[in-house]
Parts: C-alpha cells; structure tokens; sequence
C-alpha cells in the first residue's frame, strides 16, 4: 500500500517526545488522525487519508514508539498518547479539531475527548474499546500468551521499513504495546458521560471489539451516533490487513465520515 505523500511531515517537541507528524490537504477544518497499536499512518490510513485530505486539513500522528517516533523512558499510556496529541495541536496553534482513532487510537481519542475536552470539535472512535468487557472472547486470554511472532508481519515490515536494521525497536513496540493492554483498565462511565463532542461511533460486524459493545459506548456518550458495518477490524475503511477491500467500500465509509463531520459547519 502506498503511502500517501504529505504537503508536510516533522516532528514536535511535546513532553519530553519528538512525536512525529504529517500534514496532509490544505483546507477545510482541522482533522487528526491517530493510528492503532502496533502501525503507522500509512498502514491504518493509507487509503482513507488521500480521500480524507480532499476536504480537511489533515493531521496525523505517530504515537510514542511506533513508526517514526521513537521510544523514550517514561510511562506508555493512552492518556500519556492524549496529552501529547493535544501538546502538538497547541504547538501548531490549532484551538480545535476533530479527532478520528482507530482501535487503541480510538481510546486514545476518548482520552483526547475526557482530558482536553477544549480541543475536541467532533469525535470519532472506530474499533476501540473503553472496557475490558468489550473484547471479544478469548481476547484477553491471546493477548496473555502472545509472542513476538504473533504480531503482525506487515506491521514489522512497515516499521522496519521506517527504521532499517531496528530490530531492538520493533521488539520494543511489540513488548510496550502488549503490556498496555495487558494493564488495560476500563474508562469510568461518568467520565464518558461528560464528553460534550458530538461523536462517531463506528465497528465492524466481526470486529475485535464486539458490536454489543460498540453500542454500549454509544448510548454512554451524551451526543453519539452508532455506524455497524461489515467486516472485521479496520476492514471497512482498507486498513492494510485487508487489501481486497474495494475503492468503493472505503470511499462509502468516507463518505459517512463527510456526512458526520460536515454537519453544521
């Protein structure tokens, strides 16, 4: 999958991290992107953002350890992911912006939303979850006996990819993004009560996380919408484990995505 190529790409100084960006598009309102565990800009969004890019200001990210952000010693957390996505947005003086996260990207997004509710305009979690309940069975069981060989090999390709010769920091990302979910601990219901944003909450049918769930967070969040599509994780936008995804369906899921960020503009 070839990734799109930014008007801009570099790195903030956020918290002690030199959280790596790309800009992509010129006009429309502030939307950032924040992939899932274990990728990259470009193997969650590759073929979303292009389409994306055409109507918004696009910002994506690339959180502590993956792709071309490097690893530092201090806590890995998705609150730690949230306060850095919000120090990048005020170090390129954006205010406001919508937020889009995919799997651990979306509960990073919830966390935008709780921590720094200012900088949220609207909000989309696609494939996340807030509880530990919203796995699907045997998940946490998998997650507890997994090895470096079961992560996925177009991950380690990417990431190899952007760092040739890392294999201390492809190892590195597999062992920190495993002992965070390990330690995954549910968001309370209040805090996801008082999230303002209008948000979009969007799963596949066969999805890691279970639909069930999905809609449970949902009706938690006062101003949500529910989207079920077919597919499993990512699947319906052409995340990179599904290649014969077709144009049309992502340009469908895009389209919904217009529909629900272009709202009262």
């Amino acid at each position: 999958m070839p990734h799109p190529t930014p008007s801009f790409s570099g790195y903030g100084i956020v918290n002690g991290l030199r959280l790596y960006y790309e800009l992509h598009g010129a006009t429309g309102l502030p939307l950032v992107l924040i992939h899932g565990g274990g990728s990259t800009i470009g193997t969650t969004f590759g073929r979303l953002l292009p389409l994306l890019a055409a109507t918004h200001r696009v910002i994506a990210v690339e959180v502590q350890a993956h792709g071309h952000t490097r690893d530092v010693d201090r806590p890995f957390t998705f609150a730690q992911d949230a306060d850095d996505v919000a120090a990048l947005l005020a170090s390129l003086r954006v205010d406001r912006a919508d937020v889009f996260g995919f799997s651990n990207g979306g509960t990073t997004a919830l966390q935008v939303a709780i921590r720094h509710p200012a900088k949220v305009r609207r909000l989309v979690v696609a494939s996340a979850n807030y509880s530990r309940a919203g796995m699907q069975d045997g998940f946490w069981e998998m997650m507890a006996q997994g090895t470096f060989a079961d992560m996925p090999q177009l991950y380690k390709d990417e990431y190899l990819k952007i760092n040739p010769g890392d294999d201390g920091g492809v190892h590195a990302l597999f062992e920190r993004d495993s002992r965070r979910m390990l330690a995954f601990e549910d968001i309370p219901d209040d805090a996801l009560r008082a999230i303002e944003a209008p948000a979009f909450v969007t799963v596949g049918d066969r999805d890691v996380v279970t639909v069930e769930h999905a809609l449970a967070l949902s009706r938690l969040l006062p101003n949500a919408r529910l989207c079920v599509l077919p597919g499993g994780h990512g699947e319906f936008f052409g995340e990179i484990g599904f290649p014969h995804v077709s144009d049309r369906t992502v340009r469908a899921f895009a389209d919904l995505l217009e529909d629900f960020l272009g709202a009262d503009r």
